[in-house]
């Protein structure tokens, strides 16, 4: 990426991209930080939803989560999650093999995976600064589908296809089979809060896609923060709803769309943040919204000498299936689309226009 075009996406701003939107999306943002600009919003608290409600509380129990939840992801499209009995030694494990596989390997071995488009994800690697061609991005990233995972003993599987080091698979395949036992509970309850069938999801998120992506952010030098700009850029997801272990290294902010003031994050280690994207959004009539969240250059000057690593997990429907807006709410805004329409317009302004799939 040239200077020049670094120079512009860190002074871009997000309604440039307007056209590529498939859901509204009225907030106007600078995709990095904005020093003198910005405002903060200390007094927002981020609400906390205890799965175990879920898990251990019967029908009343699953029923106060589905409300708090639902009231969370109405309100600004972020939960963190507690008790959710993923064995959290996994996310220990996961931080060491995201170091081997970033630290243990050459850049050029890592360009041998250089993400291209699988379905309806970019999977593979991405260089720092090349996490999209509209703002320099302080990060380094690869991205893992369902596909990448050796989950149904498919004897035509061939791991290096998609892991340049042998051993680091099994580790992420546990995380996200372990993750993916949620999916049900928390689309059952957001469909619960919406007054829809419960279960009109289950077969459609058995054996999902998802995109699993290790994110490496290398410690911030001088010049990038004498340049700004911030680690990522402003953006909503574009899935049903992303899980994100919480990470060691603060940074990550949250746009609250009803006074314009960011939120930072902070959530206890082990938890597991939450929040729902674009998918959502337009399944939802704009009820539950996209929010905007972006990654910051620490304030603390001693983790700017430390790397921050961090592992969401992003919940997809395959391509093939059809986003429409769940029945029983409103007169809808948006009409049938098919998943890959859908995303691949969405992403096309970080990938280019050719990206898009009708």
């Amino acid at each position: 990426m040239s200077n020049d075009r670094k120079q512009k996406g860190i002074t871009a701003v997000n309604q440039q991209f307007r056209r590529y939107d498939q859901v509204r999306k009225e907030q106007t943002y600078r995709l990095s930080e904005a020093s003198t600009e910005d405002e903060f919003d200390d007094d927002f608290v981020i609400e906390t939803c205890d799965l175990s409600q879920f898990f251990d509380g019967g029908p009343a129990g699953q029923a106060k989560f589905a409300e708090e939840l639902g009231r969370a992801m109405e309100s600004i499209g972020f939960a963190i999650l507690v008790n959710h009995d993923v064995d959290t030694r996994l996310y220990a494990e996961a931080i060491e093999a995201t170091k081997r596989l970033f630290e243990s390997t050459t850049r050029e071995q890592r360009k041998q995976y250089l993400a291209q488009r699988t379905g309806s994800v970019n999977q593979g690697y991405f260089p720092v600064e090349e996490t999209t061609i509209i703002h320099p991005d302080l990060v380094e990233g690869w991205v893992f589908c369902r596909r990448a995972f050796d989950i149904n003993d498919d004897e035509n599987y061939c791991e290096r296809d998609f892991w340049p080091l042998p051993g680091l698979e099994p580790v992420f395949r546990r995380i996200c089979l372990s993750q993916e036992k949620l999916i049900h509970p928390i689309m059952q309850s957001i469909l619960r809060f919406l007054d829809c069938d419960s279960h009109l999801y289950d077969e459609r998120l058995s054996g999902t896609n998802f995109g699993f992506r290790l994110n490496y952010y290398p410690p911030v030098s001088e010049s990038d923060r004498e340049r700004g700009g911030g680690r990522m850029l402003g953006h909503e997801d574009v899935d049903l709803f992303t899980f994100l272990p919480a990470p060691e290294v603060s940074g990550l902010q949250v746009l609250n769309r009803k006074n314009m003031k960011w939120v930072r994050l902070e959530a206890p280690p082990g938890s597991i943040i939450m929040n729902t994207g674009d998918y959502m959004q337009r399944i939802t009539n704009d009820r539950l919204p996209s929010t905007t969240h972006r990654v910051s250059q620490p304030d603390d000057p001693e983790l700017n000498r430390v790397c921050r690593i961090s592992f969401p997990m992003a919940i997809y429907v395959w391509e093939d299936e059809i986003l429409e807006v769940l029945p029983g709410i409103d007169e809808p805004r948006y009409p049938p689309v098919k998943a890959i329409t859908f995303h691949t317009r969405t992403t096309s302004k970080y990938y280019g226009d050719d990206y898009a799939v009708d």
